[in-house]
This record gives structure tokens, sequence and C-alpha cells, in this order.
């Protein structure tokens, strides 16, 4: 186990290369077993989640190939093999595994996932859609059982546009017999990625990106070599870092569109702003002004961006109000800040974030976004040294972190931890 060590309060400068997207990788990776032949995933980024989903394929049968920013997988000799316990509690993702070996092989046997725990997020739209295709769905001490003699293709509308449900229900759907269409789908674009993998392989999808999703089910499918989408929420991720330490950083590999939420926040604020074709520079300003923010779907400011944001806004000036419409709860964050001293209340869905100077502190990451939070307000204190523990869960979504802040210019480390005795 280590901690992360931040001596902050210096502005980030240079530049940044973002990796592929966390959120598009652990679907990708599934929806690779439904072909026959050998899928090719460049631009992988190199995170815990993908070494746990290799682990899994493996014990699957699969033949998984990791090579810097390339994982090929070969799903030929995969076999059907209950999964009730084992790598899969490590993985949040791992529920598409559900709609993946469904389609392969009509069947389904997942442990209830893991991952970050920082508000319960049920999986029923997702059984909805199984259910809807014709599968049969039970919950067997802890673990999901799911069955069909036949996948065929039914319409589903979603009560929630669930992202993880529409992507879930597009696996299975790809090898039903007969059209699905989903309503009220999820619009991400990490949802458009797997489908683009999913046609690739030889589905028939149309309409992913729009709240109307049709597939048309096909046999078989076959592998194919695919580059997985920027990750938006890593380059969100850096663009608040350079507002909140004030720096000049230039996010490279990104895909500009995808952060006009973000974007669109930020210079409200005070920060600025230069979009190119597939890069965006960030100059922080001396004054920052208080700001309303709403996490929402997309194309609105993504939820997996709040956490960060909060740490932003203790650095602007007045009382700053975010409130997340995506998860009721999602503020585990705020405690640790407030031992570094923000000014930060909780009401319902909403954060009232007053602008405060933080110092150095012991503080621990209970989530991915949590962690990133905290790296950002550390990043921002003027004196000390500011200990991170509960690494893991930022190695889930940030490969190369440290490599990639001491490249602009951030003094950061880490070190064994040492356990209680």
């Amino acid at each position: 186990m280590e901690k992360l060590m931040i001596s902050g309060g210096r502005p980030l400068r240079g530049t940044v290369q973002i990796s592929g997207a966390k959120n598009s990788a652990v679907a990708l990776i599934p929806a690779a077993i439904l072909g026959e032949t050998e899928v090719v995933l460049d631009n992988l980024p190199l995170i815990s989640d993908v070494a746990t989903y290799a682990e899994i394929l493996e014990g699957l049968g699969a033949k998984v190939r990791l090579s810097g920013n390339q994982v090929a997988i070969d799903p030929s000799e995969l076999k059907s093999i209950p999964m009730p316990n084992g790598p899969v509690k490590k993985l949040r993702a791992s529920y598409y595994l559900m709609g993946a070996m469904l389609g392969r092989f009509g069947e389904a046997t997942i442990g209830m996932p893991g991952g970050c725990n920082f508000e319960p997020r049920p999986i029923d739209q997702h059984i909805k859609g199984f259910e809807a295709l014709g599968a049969t769905v039970t919950n067997d001490y802890g673990s999901i059982h799911i069955y069909a003699k036949e996948l065929r293709g039914a319409k589903i509308y979603l009560d929630v546009a669930s992202v993880g449900a529409t992507i879930n229900i597009m696996l299975a759907a790809s090898r039903a017999k007969g059209i699905t269409v989903i309503e009220n789908a999820a619009k991400e674009p990490e949802i458009i990625d797997v489908a683009t993998l999913l046609n690739a392989m030889g589905a028939k999808i149309k309409g992913a990106g729009t709240e109307t999703i049709r597939i048309e089910g096909v046999p078989t499918m076959r592998g194919c070599r695919h580059s997985i989408i920027p990750d938006r929420i890593q380059a969100g991720t850096y663009m608040i870092a350079a507002a909140a330490t004030r720096g000049n950083v230039l996010i490279d590999n990104v895909i500009p569109k995808h952060m006009e939420a973000l974007t669109a926040k930020l210079q409200e604020m005070g920060v600025g702003i230069e979009e190119m074709d597939e890069s965006i520079r960030v100059t922080g300003g001396s004054n920052y002004t208080n700001i309303d923010v709403k996490a929402l779907v997309y194309p609105g400011l993504a939820t997996d961006l709040q956490s960060p944001m909060i740490s932003l806004l203790t650095q602007a000036s007045g009382v700053s109000m975010l409130t997340d419409y995506v998860y009721s709860n999602r503020y585990k964050n705020v405690p640790e800040l407030l031992r570094m001293g923000a000014r930060i209340r909780v009401e319902g869905r909403s954060a009232i974030i007053e602008g405060s100077k933080l110092n150095a502190a012991k503080v621990t990451a209970t989530d991915l976004r949590a962690g990133a939070s905290l790296v950002i307000a550390a990043l921002t204190v003027e004196e000390g040294v500011t200990e991170i523990t509960g690494v893991e869960y930022i190695d889930r979504g940030y490969d190369n972190l440290v490599e990639n802040l001491r490249n602009l210019g951030a003094e950061v480390w880490r070190e064994t931890l040492v356990p209680a005795e």
C-alpha cells in the first residue's frame, strides 16, 4: 500500500497527454468477447481496472496480451464459467460481463460488482433490459444469474438514462434475434465508442449518442482493431488542476466538444481557455468569480468532475454552489477537504462552497474522483506536505499521475504506507 505526498503551491505549466477513456475501456474489453476472433484495442489507459479485466478474461479462457497502450483479446476459446467471486468483486464495471456473456453464451453468473462505493448504484435498468430480451434473472446469494434459451429483440424504455444499462443492453442485443430499440438511452461519448467497436465487429447499431438506439441482432461477430477515444474525465481533471493552481497547461489528445460543459463553467469563473483541433490550453487567472454548477447527464457537466470542481471552487471568491442531479450524495470528499480548512456544507444534493485558503493535512481518498479532488486541493496548498491515502482508488482511473504532475512542475511523490501497529 502506498500514500501520495504533495507539496503544493506551484502553478502547473507544460503539456500533458491524455490517455484512452477509462469509462470506454471497461466496456470495450468485455465487448471484445462477443466476437469469435481477436480484437485489438489501441490507446488503452494503463490503469488497475484494465489489469483486473485482463485477469478476469484469462480466467474465462481468453488469451489476453497487454503491450504498452494496447491489448489484444482472443476470445475463441472463451468458456461460460460462473464468476460469483474473485476479481469481479474489485471492479464496478464487471457488470458489463453480464451483457457480453449473455450475448455470447445465453447465460451469465456474475458476483455483484465492487469498485468505488460512494453511493448505491442499482442495476435494475440492466435487469429490465435483459428480461425484455427474454432472459430470466435471479439473485442467488449475492450473485446475479442470467439465462436465456433464446434472446429476442424488444423495445426497451429506460426509466433512467443509464450509461451502464444502455451499454449492457447493446452488448446482449447485438447477438439477439430481431431488432431491439432502446428508448431514453444515455448519450455519453463512451456509448458511441462502444457502438463503433461493435459495428466494426459486425453488429448493426444505429443512433448511438441519441436518445433512441436501434440494434439489429446478428448471429456471429468477428474481431477487429479499434482505438479508444480520449478520456474526457481525465482531461477535465487536468483542466481543473491547471485552473486551481493558476497555471498554464496544454491538454493534448482531447476532443474539445466533449469538454464543452466544463469549458463554459471555467470561462464563467475567469479561467482562460483556448481550443484547438485536438487540444485545449488552460490559463489560470488571479481572481475567480463564484459560480453555480450543475452536474448532469451528457452533454451536461459530468458527475465524475463534480468532486474535482469542488476543490477548484474553494479557490473562487465568495460563495459557490454545486448540485449533482445524477447522484444524490456524492460528497465523500467534503469531510476530507474540511480537514484541509475548506469551508463547505452539504445540503441534500448540493454543496455550498465558500472561497478559502487550504492547508496541508493527512487525508484519505474514499473513491476515484474524491481522490482526484484531494490531489487538486493539495496542489493549491502553499506550505507543508499533504498526505493522501487510499491511492488504490486513484490508480483505477489516472495512469502516470505522478509522472504527469511532475512533468508539469508539481512536487509529488509516493511513499510506502506503514501499517499502524
